[in-house]
């Protein structure tokens, strides 16, 4: 690793070039958790009319390789690039991939797509590998710098479902892509430019950010959320433009260990750094296809899984006996880290659609009264109108979203129809404003930034008293809250009204026992691998961790085609009511919830097993 400056100016103890890092990595992390999204969705609801099937496929494949490259990408930047040019390249490579991503056309969203893996390898380890060596001096640091830079992480992520979702369903497709363009544009600006120049630019779209967020936003509800993303946005700005004035990023930091080798040449024939980019261009068609023909991804995931975990089974036969023991506490481990991100990966797929079709999202302002039977009345569409006979047949989300697309043609954002008022539309709402499913996945994030450094300061508390639970227990504590989270998902499900619709709280309680469970497991698994990997394969331990990973998103691509409900493909595309698609998701759910919870009673029954072998007393 490069030995960075010493001579560092801090804020809080911590050297100023971590908020370089931080609104970097939080401006990437908009990006690409706002094409995140509205992935699904476009690709259900866009030019392309996938059906629920396909789009999880594909998703499924998409998020696999965006965790199976940072493996490539991480050992580039170790032997030759450095990870600071390495970051620089995938920074540009999600640009272009998020602009693709605004063409209508299919062979270019599938490049977008390809882009967007290939630059996450590049960006992801590497700005992470960064931040790490801003403590080579200052060690006792480094876990605040990294729970402060996991911060910048979800603060990224909250905000863009918020604004890149939000304008991604109201005014179209293409300007919610383009937001993250701009948004992967801003991080690499932010770590390329000169500090005064990246001061400046950080306090500047911090304080529009701020704007766009409480003008984005059409009920008290949401009002309430942007306001405090945008708060959390403000300080965080202030904090870095102090910071930076302190000091910026050291140059040294993730330079190349021996520069040198970039411009030597591989096999006498072409430059080392001319060969990594002649490499990428090669790998983007080679990722667009296995995109596209997703199920030839699953074949690889698994050979190369099989294969991992079979050399990492003969290494810890052939090991001593306490890294045997240890090697298999990570294998075991392993195995219920794939349960458990696959499971809760669903929130990008299943339980998106779920939030659009089957969650009542609306604020309506009145209701259908009796005195209103007979009478025909304008009334503009919403998700209250989902359901309810019209014309002798049930109106559906295809319908509404049909009346949408005319709308926006039109220049409306409005959908007005007349309406012939019926008994059986008693009760139903009326006006008001509807929060779009894309939102919702800022519910994870958020929650994170409001529990974090609560979770952080409970496990110090408990360690004090030697009463913290050992990593094991935790990951079985995950998945329990993970199922206790379907549970919900699954009880809401129950008890949805007359037309198939389940009430809100449900969906942010699930999203709420998941973020719990997520920051029970997710921040010590990492720890774990470096703690208790023999010293000469760390590496490839964590190569083999981010494997699994990679093949836990593959498999949450199959589990969401459980819940595909909409018929046919291209225009000819629908979508059932409410009231059929409500148990289809409901009996996903609850499977998942009885799998999850049964995972954490076996995980915990091994918890003093997987303790003694984890040999506490040679640490």
């Amino acid at each position: 690793m490069n030995s960075v400056d010493q001579q560092q100016g801090t804020i809080f103890g911590h050297p100023g070039g971590l908020f370089t890092l931080f609104f970097a990595e939080m401006w990437e992390r908009f990006s690409y958790y706002g094409m995140r999204s509205l992935l699904v969705f476009y690709m259900i609801k866009g030019f392309l009319h996938f059906s629920d099937t396909s789009a999880y496929a594909i998703y499924g494949a998409y998020t696999a390789l965006v965790y199976a490259t940072p493996f490539i990408g991480g050992m580039l930047a170790d032997r030759l690039l450095g990870a600071r040019r390495a970051v620089v390249i995938g920074a540009v490579l999600m640009a272009v991939g998020h602009l693709l991503m605004t063409v209508e056309v299919e062979w270019v969203f599938m490049g977008g797509l390809a882009f967007l893996i290939a630059g996450n390898g590049f960006f992801k380890p590497n700005i992470s590998t960064i931040v790490g060596q801003l403590y080579t001096h200052i060690p006792r640091r480094r876990d605040s710098g990294f729970t402060l830079f996991y911060m910048g992480i979800n603060l990224g992520a909250a905000m863009s479902p918020l604004i890149c979702g939000y304008v991604g369903e109201t005014f179209g497709w293409h300007y919610g892509f383009g937001l993250a363009t701009a948004g992967m544009l801003l991080g690499l600006a932010v770590f390329t430019l000169p500090v005064r120049v990246a001061q400046f630019v950080i306090l500047i779209f911090s304080f529009a950010t701020s704007g766009l967020l409480v003008t984005l936003q059409s009920n008290t509800f949401q009002l309430v959320v942007n306001l405090f993303v945008a708060a959390g946005l403000l300080t965080a700005g202030a904090i870095a433009f102090v910071a930076l004035s302190r000091s910026g990023l050291p140059r040294t930091a993730g330079a190349p260990r021996e520069p040198a080798l970039l411009t030597q040449k591989l096999f006498g024939v072409i430059r080392n750094d001319v060969a990594v980019y002649l490499g990428i261009a090669l790998s983007i068609p080679l990722l667009m296809m296995l995109v596209a023909r997703n199920e030839l991804t699953g074949r690889i995931l698994l050979v190369f899984g099989f294969g991992a975990f079979a050399w990492l089974i003969v290494y810890a036969i052939r090991a001593q006996v306490v890294e045997r023991h240890r090697l298999f506490v990570i294998l075991i481990l392993m195995f219920f880290l794939m349960l458990f991100w696959s499971f809760f990966e669903q929130a990008g797929s299943s339980i998106s659609n779920f939030t659009d079709r089957n969650v009542d999202r609306v604020f309506e302002t009145q209701v259908v009264t009796a005195d209103m039977v007979g009478k025909t009345v304008p009334i503009e569409l919403t998700q209250e109108q989902l359901g309810y006979f019209q014309n002798n047949r049930v109106f559906t989300l295809t319908d509404l979203e049909a009346a949408r697309a005319q709308a926006k043609l039109h220049q409306s954002q409005k959908v007005v129809a007349n309406w012939t008022i019926q008994e059986a539309h008693v009760g139903m709402g009326l006006g008001g404003s509807e929060v779009p499913a894309s939102l919702f996945q800022a519910a994870n994030p958020i929650f994170i930034l409001i529990f974090g450094l609560i979770f952080t300061a409970l496990w110090t508390f408990l360690g004090k008293y030697a009463m913290e639970p050992s990593t094991p227990a935790k990951f079985a504590l995950g998945l329990l809250q993970l199922g206790l989270g379907f549970v919900a998902l699954w009880y809401g499900t129950q008890y949805a009204d007359s037309r198939g619709m389940v009430a809100v709280h449900w969906l942010l309680i699930g999203y709420l026992l998941h973020t719990t469970g997520e920051l029970c497991l997710s921040p010590v698994g990492l720890s774990m691998v470096t703690k208790l990997s023999p010293s000469g394969i760390v590496a490839s331990v964590m190569g083999a961790w981010f494997l699994a990973t990679a093949f836990s998103n593959y498999l949450a691509g199959m589990i969401a085609s459980l819940t595909g409900v909409s018929h046919g493909e291209g225009e000819s595309m629908v979508i059932p009511p409410p009231s059929e698609t409500l148990h289809v998701y409901g009996g996903t759910f609850g499977t998942i919830a009885i799998t999850a919870i049964a995972s954490s009673v076996i995980c915990f029954t091994l918890v003093p097993l997987l303790k003694k072998w984890m040999h506490p007393e040679q640490e």
